[in-house]
């Protein structure tokens, strides 16, 4: 495929990442990862996994891989789909550093949907974080960054008796830190990390931002500790992380029957272009206006109440209220000023 590099939209430890134009029009959009050709082994086994994948809409899409010399270096280039969203992890930092739980079930199905195919294809991804998983326009979240993937049941390479650690250590299993095994229930522990960090902003592992790495894998690998599991979730959610961080990767639940757990079983995913509807448009006469429901009040005299005593009197999402108009007039006609700046029931008028 023909292209030129554009912006560069990211780096990593080895590679960097730009747009990759494609010179032909009917061509998509796409992210190229580059790096030296002499140490491309990563972006290289990227490539046969996911060609071996296939297509799945909740894993990234290759186009395939090529070498150009730039400024007289070579480099090898893995074209990748690009994700307008960006990653899962800029997405928590823009929130305000963590997300809805209604948002964090939408992601960790969508997540789940793609472990669960990458694991029936005989893989394991080895390396799932915030920062590898991308977001669409479309509201899908897929996942990234296959450098580390591997076949299961395939031992570690390397010479006889060499520990080689794969992944992030936040993230890694106790299985993993303990018997150097990479399989399939270590992206389940990855994924129960990834949820507590999307709904509280800090890692599932509480420790320092100084803290010795060999210190956090003893937490991780001996003993009987486990994460926190946040308090202010929600039973569902609480109850999916525990069959998440099962310390016998033999008794850890499957992505297959996590994707059956309450928590997500009824998850769809919402497009962010459709996440805000448009205003209503304004009659263009008379017999366009939309029938008025009035509710009497219980009550012969008015009351006016503050933003926190209305919001502790109703459940906004079940309960639609007008009130009557003499009482509407009532309340325009009041010493209390009305608060202009709440808009979402207003409607366009011409």
């Amino acid at each position: 495929m023909d292209w030129f590099r554009g912006d560069c939209i990211g780096c990593g430890s080895f590679s960097t990442v730009n747009l990759a134009i494609p010179r032909s029009i009917s061509a998509p959009l796409m992210a190229v990862k580059s790096c030296d050709v002499f140490e491309s082994s990563l972006l290289e086994n990227e490539k046969d996994v996911l060609t071996q994948l296939g297509n799945c809409e909740h894993v990234i899409q290759c186009f395939g891989g090529d070498q150009s010399v730039e400024n007289g270096k070579m480099l090898y280039n893995l074209l990748l789909e690009y994700a307008s969203g960006g990653s899962l992890s800029h997405l928590v930092k823009k929130s305000g550093g963590c997300l809805p739980e209604s948002d964090a079930r939408r992601y960790t199905r969508s997540i789940l949907k793609g472990l669960h195919y990458i694991h029936a294809k005989g893989f394991a991804h080895c390396d799932i974080k915030l920062q590898n998983i991308l977001l669409f326009e479309n509201g899908e979240a897929k996942i990234a960054d296959f450098g580390l993937a591997k076949k299961t049941g395939q031992k570690q390479s390397g010479e006889q008796g060499r520990i080689e650690f794969r992944g992030t250590p936040l993230y890694m299993s106790p299985e993993s830190v303990n018997e150097n095994e990479y399989d399939s229930p270590c992206d389940i522990w990855a994924l129960g990390c990834a949820l507590v960090e999307m709904v509280t902003g800090k890692p599932a592992w509480n420790c320092k931002q100084e803290t010795n790495v060999a210190a956090l894998l003893i937490r991780i690998g001996v003993g009987d500790e486990l994460p926190e599991i946040p308090q202010e979730l929600s039973k569902e959610a609480k109850d999916f992380l525990s069959k998440c961080f099962v310390k016998d990767p033999k008794r850890r639940w499957t992505a297959d029957m996590l994707l059956d757990h309450p928590f997500v079983a009824n998850e769809t995913t919402v497009p962010l272009t459709e996440q805000f509807s448009p205003p209503s448009s304004s009659p263009r006469c008379p017999f366009e206006f939309p029938e008025w429901v009035s509710v009497p009040s219980s009550s012969p005299k008015s009351e006016l109440w503050s933003n926190k005593e209305v919001e502790s009197r109703f459940d906004w999402s079940s309960l639609s209220y007008s009130p009557s108009p003499a009482e509407r007039l009532r309340q325009l006609g009041s010493d209390q000023g009305c608060n202009w700046s709440f808009s979402e029931s207003w409607v366009t008028v011409r």
